[in-house]
């Protein structure tokens, strides 16, 4: 099939590369014509090193190659998919499968990415791209897993087929809803775990913070409509798992800055190109959270350092004597 990817990171070429190992005709579109000049030139991301860019793969500025794709990988930073969709949405062909792979929640609105792009792109199955995938692995043939969701059964499977190949599984899901919370709010969740990394806490801290965490992704999850059973899989816990615990983590990476003392305004600055997807999406968890009247403790706590200059020790101690509590909140088997 004729496939454009609309982004130059990481995360786009890695794709890219996957998509085009599977014997697609692949397009990877840059945003800036220097960067797209110098990847021809070396043949190489800058954001991958070692990772060649096969002669095969067409690396343009041109959008006019959208209008010859079946297929539309959207691989953009979260702030930037709504300017990105519109401005791809004339070249787009009717029923071209859209492929949101970003992870976020658009800032102001609280939509999640794959309500922006529809509100931008009519006509086109939006199917959503997530799970524990570093795209530094993944270029690299490393074994992955990950999950397609979407409203149409027909587009997952679609996207389900194009991905797949003996070192990269994809699983179906119906639940865009989790799906896309789990892919968003993990990343507030790294923050959390690499500045208690930071603050010199071990990995007891870490656990309770990832599990504790998940509790109020799911409870947030099902209040919006998604499924509870989602927040277990990949989108979930399987992000939730290399996001906070990887060196790969950008989001790991600003929180261990930031419990080392770092001004949270230079630890998530991305002086190297990349966007902690985390600090954006700590301000839509909160806002949501309050729409949904949904108690989220740690995402509160971690709005308060990012938004508010609060001391992330004083947050953990204030977490760690909150109201006692059952975990399944099951007390009435008791009686």
């Amino acid at each position: 099939m004729n496939i454009t990817v609309v982004g130059s990171g990481g995360w786009g070429t890695a794709l890219a590369l996957v998509l085009l190992k599977n014997g697609h005709r692949v397009s990877l579109w840059c945003r800036r014509e220097d960067k797209c000049r110098q990847m021809q030139e070396s043949r190489e991301n800058p954001v991958l090193p070692g990772v060649e860019l096969p002669g095969e793969l067409l690396l343009t500025t041109d959008l006019s190659v959208l209008s010859q794709s079946q297929v539309v990988v959207l691989a953009t930073p979260s702030f930037a998919v709504r300017s990105t969709a519109r401005r791809i949405a004339s070249y787009l062909r009717e029923g071209t499968v859209l492929v949101s792979v970003a992870k976020g929640i658009e800032k102001d609105s609280g939509l999640l990415l794959h309500q922006v792009i529809e509100e931008e792109i009519s006509g086109c199955p939006v199917v959503v791209l997530s799970g524990p995938s570093h795209a530094e692995e993944v270029a690299r043939g490393v074994p992955t897993g990950v999950v397609v969701a979407s409203e149409s059964k027909e587009a997952a499977m679609l996207a389900q087929d194009l991905f797949m190949n003996r070192n990269m599984r994809l699983y179906t899901s119906p639940d865009i809803l989790g799906v896309e919370i789990g892919a968003a709010l993990k990343n507030v969740v790294a923050l959390c775990t690499g500045c208690c990394m930071g603050m010199g806490y071990g990995d007891n801290t870490k656990a309770l913070i990832m599990t504790r965490a998940l509790t109020e992704m799911a409870r947030l999850g099902v209040a919006m409509g998604a499924h509870k059973e989602t927040f277990a899989g990949l989108s979930g816990l399987g992000d939730l798992v290399v996001t906070c615990t990887s060196v790969h983590s950008r989001n790991c990476r600003a929180g261990i800055a930031i419990g080392q003392g770092t001004p949270v305004e230079e630890a998530v600055g991305g002086k190297d190109g990349t966007v902690v997807e985390g600090y954006y999406a700590a301000a839509s968890a909160r806002q949501l959270a309050r729409k949904m009247g949904v108690e989220m403790p740690i995402a509160e706590g971690a709005y308060q350092v990012l938004y508010e200059g609060k001391d992330p020790h004083v947050i953990l101690a204030q977490l760690m004597v909150r109201e006692r509590r059952s975990e399944l909140e099951l007390e009435e088997i008791w009686l």
